[in-house]
């Protein structure tokens, strides 16, 4: 069973995004980048946010989670970057980059498709 670990931009979780409900539910609906788990009983285990900006904090965040979840067998076996994160951020490639050298699963770069082409119409 595929373990799920979102990731996202700090300052949009925060500020910006209700409750990251648009994650949330691409993953119960597996539509985006969560198709790849239609049909199967693949679990979101965290919804983690970057660490804040430059992302300095990114990795000890990833392995204080593996950490604490080790003992309860709950790590992550696939990693999705969240769409705020991939369309607004500044150091995306860096983040990515150190997620993809640091853990030892699979980073998917997309989650939910629901990205609106104009807020404001």
């Amino acid at each position: 069973m595929d373990k799920i670990l979102i990731i996202g931009c700090k300052h949009t979780m925060d500020d910006v995004c209700i409750a990251c409900s648009r994650c949330l539910v691409g993953f119960n609906r597996r539509e985006g980048d969560f198709v790849i788990y239609k049909n199967t009983d693949a679990q979101l285990i965290g919804l983690m946010n970057c660490g804040d900006c430059p992302g300095a904090s990114m990795i000890t965040r990833l392995a204080q989670l593996n950490l604490w979840n080790s003992q309860n067998g709950e790590r992550p076996t696939k990693v999705h970057i969240a769409p705020c994160i991939l369309h607004h951020c500044p150091y995306k490639d860096t983040l990515i980059q150190k997620i993809k050298a640091k853990v030892a699963v699979e980073v998917i770069e997309g989650t939910h498709p629901y990205l609106p082409e104009n807020i404001f119409a």
